[in-house]
């Protein structure tokens, strides 16, 4: 089988997002919760809010997360299928 490099840099590119400990662990929080707010998020590796806001919009720019907003809080959920079939599988979930 020939692999097609552009798929092949996409699949790459999408591995190095969640490389991050911190987009992980973000990752696998709305993989198990469904929908959260960033406040649900400061428990993922100890991490401050411009951090986690840093990651969420990183993940947000991929198309992995996208945001609900509701009056003045922000919710998050995930978005990708392929995303949580990689996070399912890396926790045995």
């Amino acid at each position: 089988m020939i692999l097609n490099p552009e798929l092949t840099m996409e699949k790459a590119e999408l591995l190095k997002l969640l490389s991050n400990p911190l987009r992980l662990c973000i990752a696998h929080q709305l993989t198990q919760y469904g929908e959260c707010n960033v406040s649900h998020f400061v428990n993922c590796m100890d991490a401050s809010q411009p951090a986690i806001s840093q990651s969420l919009s990183k993940l947000k720019s991929a198309g992995i997360v996208k945001i609900d907003k509701r009056g003045n809080e922000v919710f998050y959920s995930l978005t990708n299928e392929e995303v949580r079939s990689i996070i399912n599988l890396l926790f045995n979930e």
